[in-house]
């Protein structure tokens, strides 16, 4: 007999899970991959990618000075501070995605308090900004965007960092209806399609109940879907297509292809040659 009372509670994990992947499912979109330069905003991620946060904060303050009714400045801004911090304390990692006893036993960390201060007040600033924009135009699919990135980050902040797996769920709720309205209005966002890939391949790992629970949710959890949009993102984002290709590396991974991995971890390496995430990641693949 299943015990309805634990399938609940392991479904509640499950979809907080998915959570933290959703980071960087928050900026703008092209029509096909490009090169991470061309403007102070594009060249804030490329350095953010490369673990530069000291340029990639100059970058995007760059942005804010010169663009500032665009919410996207001190959005980015705040995900290089949350980045930054996920990255001193080796959150964002392929082993931890792609191990589940890992991702289980997780420890409440330490934040630092300054770059905590920082994180909400361009947190704040990024929703006030858009919230301007939206009186003007509801379906402004660049400040839902940014509505959706603001409560995404704190709801990783709050999952990863404080581990306060209610107020992440409570967030991420936001969040979700936020990016709805941001797809509605421009469905041409592939980086968008990064959340439904996660979503759809992380869930398609659970055990066959929990997977019926989890439809009756509204989730996704199509493996073949998963693995489509994430490639997809890939291949036609534009922020997000780095993310994308590492999440298919996590795939693989989780389906025994070490040297798919590596090949998609080593094409990365090249691309951010001063990630020395993906040296760690790498050096763990035989």
């Amino acid at each position: 007999m299943i015990n309805v009372s634990n399938l609940t509670m392991r479904l509640r994990l499950c979809l907080l899970q998915v959570l933290p992947l959703m980071l960087f499912t928050l900026v703008e979109s092209s029509q096909a991959a490009t090169p991470l330069a061309g403007s102070a905003l594009d060249d804030g991620y490329s350095d953010m990618y490369n673990l530069h946060f000291n340029d990639a904060h100059a970058k995007f303050q760059e942005w804010i000075t010169m663009h500032p009714d665009d919410p996207m400045g001190p959005g980015s801004d705040a995900a290089a501070w949350l980045f930054g911090e996920f990255e001193r304390l080796h959150v964002i990692d392929v082993e931890l995605f792609a191990n589940q006893d890992r991702f289980d036993s997780r420890s409440k960390l330490t934040p630092d308090p300054t770059v905590r201060q920082s994180f909400e007040s361009r947190l704040n600033q990024a929703s006030g900004v858009a919230d301007a924009a939206l009186k003007k135009n509801g379906s402004d699919a660049r400040a839902l965007y940014v509505k959706t990135m603001v409560s995404g980050m704190r709801s990783d902040y709050a999952l990863m960092i404080d581990k306060k797996d209610l107020a992440a769920l409570n967030y991420s709720k936001e969040a979700s209806a936020y990016s709805k309205q941001a797809l509605t209005a421009d469905p041409h966002m592939y980086d968008a399609y990064l959340a439904s890939g996660v979503e759809n391949y992380m869930l398609s790992l659970k055990f066959a109940p929990l997977r019926w629970l989890l439809t009756l949710t509204g989730a996704q959890t199509s493996r073949e879907e998963g693995i489509r949009l994430l490639k997809l993102t890939g291949a036609q984002g534009h922020y997000l297509a780095p993310f994308a290709r590492m999440m298919v590396a996590v795939a693989a991974l989780r389906e025994n292809k070490p040297q798919e991995a590596r090949a998609i971890l080593i094409d990365l390496k090249k691309e951010f040659p001063s990630n020395s995430m993906y040296d760690r990641q790498l050096a763990l693949i035989h």
